[in-house]
């Protein structure tokens, strides 16, 4: 039967929330090991939602975040072989002015929420499956702090794309491939893979591993064949935009 990281961290100074988050980045398997032991999420959590709300917010508040927005709604729209209509635009303008208040809105509701489903769901799949005993709160840890990753993609992220004045994402696969015809299959495909995520999948799956003792790459193979089947579909929902 597969056992829970329990002691570790016990037996030593705690980490502190910046010696937590920089571990998680540059040694995840040794930072795990330690939070999982001593499982404290909530300073983590706040910290990745306070970033995002900033930068986030931040951007909206801009003229070009708000031109953005209305850049990439359109953008969206064609993708699924639609254009936006005229009362469609007016609707959007009308949101401009609070798109500041509900983009840092929404990433203080909808980190936590995801944060919290994500960690059902893991607990729901590996203690039955995987004869683990970890606690919620252990598995919550272990999310919460692998959102360090979403920290640097906030700081990395928006502002570039306030530099490119554009929302569509920088880090996708498809950006690196720019010789492909734009709306093929393939196109849309690598462009649903971003390397932030896939860096983030990593980071989980090696707390995962070290939370329950398992070998990291069955875990990280079964991540990413999930994500695959994900941006597949995506891929191909997208696909009425035509060719």
């Amino acid at each position: 039967m597969s056992t829970t990281t329990e002691d570790s961290g016990r037996t030593t100074a705690r980490m502190g929330l910046i010696s937590r988050l920089v571990g998680t980045l540059t040694s995840p398997g040794a930072t795990f090991a330690r939070v999982a032991g001593d499982p404290r999420p909530l300073g983590m959590l706040l910290l990745v939602m306070l970033v995002s709300a900033v930068f986030i917010g931040g951007f909206f508040s801009t003229e070009v975040g708000r031109q953005a927005f209305m850049d990439e709604q359109a953008r969206r729209m064609e993708a699924f072989g639609r254009q936006m209509s005229p009362q469609q635009q007016r609707g959007m303008e009308m949101m401009l002015p609070y798109m500041a208040y509900l983009g840092a809105g929404q990433a203080l509701v909808f980190i936590p929420v995801v944060t919290l489903v994500v960690s059902g769901l893991l607990l729901a799949v590996f203690n039955p499956f995987l004869g683990g005993r970890a606690t919620f709160k252990q598995l919550f840890t272990v999310v919460v702090h692998s959102g360090a990753v979403i920290i640097v993609q906030q700081l990395f992220v928006w502002p570039l794309n306030y530099v490119r004045e554009s929302m569509s994402s920088a880090t996708n696969l498809a950006v690196f491939l720019p010789m492909l015809e734009e709306n093929s299959f393939l196109t849309r495909l690598l462009g649903t893979i971003d390397l932030f995520i896939v860096w983030w999948t990593i980071v989980l799956a090696i707390g995962l591993s070290v939370l329950y003792r398992r070998k990291l790459t069955p875990i990280l193979i079964s991540f990413f064949i999930v994500y695959g089947a994900i941006a597949v579909g995506v891929a191909a929902f997208m696909r009425g935009g035509g060719s």
